[in-house]
């Protein structure tokens, strides 16, 4: 089971930001830092698609309501890659049968997710575009520190990233009636847009001839 942590920390990494994670893990494993990478997330192939979709997400995880966007897309992509992570670390590691990992993986992916995108949706309530930048470097920031991290402190990087994961939900059932009233808003101005619309009116004819 010492697999376990970082099966757990990449998982919750994997919700906020699939892309860093299997960058960051692959270029410290071809760096030589980690012997706990497996082979896999080192290949060139792996790394560069994986660089060009992390820039990606970098451009679009800061511009307000694109960011949302990108997590509806995500919402299957992050815990996939989760899943996919964790077999990987625990075929490497042979402590933990391969399926449980990707459970593990998928699903503390899927509630970090979760927590991201709420979290999101939750600030672009605000018109101001800073505090998507802000928090979208933040996220990046705390992704690159944990796993970095797990790969020498394990267990602990497991207990950090739990106690974020939880926080995180906690502040996202506060933030649901936010996001509630933001989406009524939206919904009535729609409303109130088309019933303003002028309605067609009869052709104009022209003058006899």
């Amino acid at each position: 089971m010492s697999v376990l942590p970082l099966v757990f920390t990449s998982g919750w990494a994997s919700g906020v930001n699939a892309y860093a994670v299997v960058l960051l893990l692959g270029l410290l494993g071809a760096a030589g830092v980690s012997d706990d990478v497996p082979q896999t997330l080192q290949r060139p192939e792996v790394l560069i698609v994986a660089a060009v979709l992390f820039l990606c997400e970098a451009v679009a995880d800061k511009i307000p309501y694109v960011d949302s966007a990108w997590d509806a897309v995500h919402t299957v992509v992050r815990p996939l890659a989760g899943a996919w992570v964790g077999a990987l670390l625990a075929g490497h590691g042979g402590s933990l049968p391969d399926a449980a990992a990707a459970l593990i993986g998928g699903s503390t992916a899927l509630a970090s997710h979760g927590v991201k995108a709420g979290t999101r949706m939750a600030v672009n309530t605000s018109p101001e575009p800073f505090s998507n930048i802000a928090l979208s470097l933040a996220e990046d920031l705390g992704v690159a520190g944990i796993v970095s991290f797990a790969l020498f402190h394990p267990v602990a990087a497991a207990c950090v990233a739990g106690v974020l994961l939880v926080s995180g939900l906690v502040v996202l059932v506060f933030l649901v009636s936010r996001i509630r009233r933001f989406l009524r808003r939206r919904a009535q101005r729609r409303r109130e847009r088309r019933t303003a619309a002028p309605l067609p009116g009869p052709p104009v004819s022209g003058p006899p001839g």
